[in-house]
């Protein structure tokens, strides 16, 4: 909403991770609560409707009817996680969370700096938002492999140079894996 304002712009209001959307990397989006978002976010609203608790999960009626299959339902495949990834925070906490969100932020950042050819920018956004963190520093494991690191190309140790397609392509086998089983 129009000047809806927020402490955390990585972390949704309604459990959406900001910090590893395409949209917010490429700075067309301030994330929720940067004041300048959807102008009829009804999560918003209700949060203004209950004191404005900085996530939904902090609200006494988490989860409420706004939750029922919202998982299932939405198109983008980012939005398949915003009620587990709200009772994960809040679990573990909201220190906790954002810890690892910010490791997931910053192994997205590599894989765009090093590993993007110009065209793979949603799918390593989709793929590192979507995987746990474990799994993701696993493939990273896999892609770094005590390797020597270029821009363009992965170099590892007694085999060819591994270029960005082998590295987005162990990316991705892993993450379709993971994601549809």
């Amino acid at each position: 909403m129009k000047d809806y304002t927020r402490s955390d712009l990585l972390f949704s209001l309604c459990g959406l991770n900001c910090g590893l959307c395409p949209m917010h990397l490429g700075g067309h989006c301030p994330g929720c609560g940067g004041g300048e978002g959807n102008q009829s976010c009804k999560i918003a609203r209700c949060s203004l409707q209950h004191g404005k608790p900085e996530y939904c999960s902090r609200c006494q009626e988490f989860p409420c009817e706004k939750y029922e299959n919202i998982d299932e339902f939405d198109s983008f495949i980012t939005h398949q996680n915003q009620k587990k990834d709200l009772e994960k925070q809040q679990k573990n906490g909201a220190e906790e969370y954002r810890a690892e969100q910010e490791e997931k932020i910053h192994i997205l950042e590599w894989l765009l700096q090093t590993c993007n050819d110009g065209r793979k920018k949603a799918f390593f956004c989709v793929a590192v938002n979507l995987l746990e963190l474990e799994d993701v520093r696993n493939v990273m494991g896999q892609i770094k492999s005590d390797g020597k690191i270029e821009k363009e190309k992965v170099i590892l140790p007694g085999r060819p140079l591994m270029d960005r397609k082998e590295a987005y392509g162990k990316l991705s086998s892993f993450a379709l894996r993971r994601i549809y089983g």
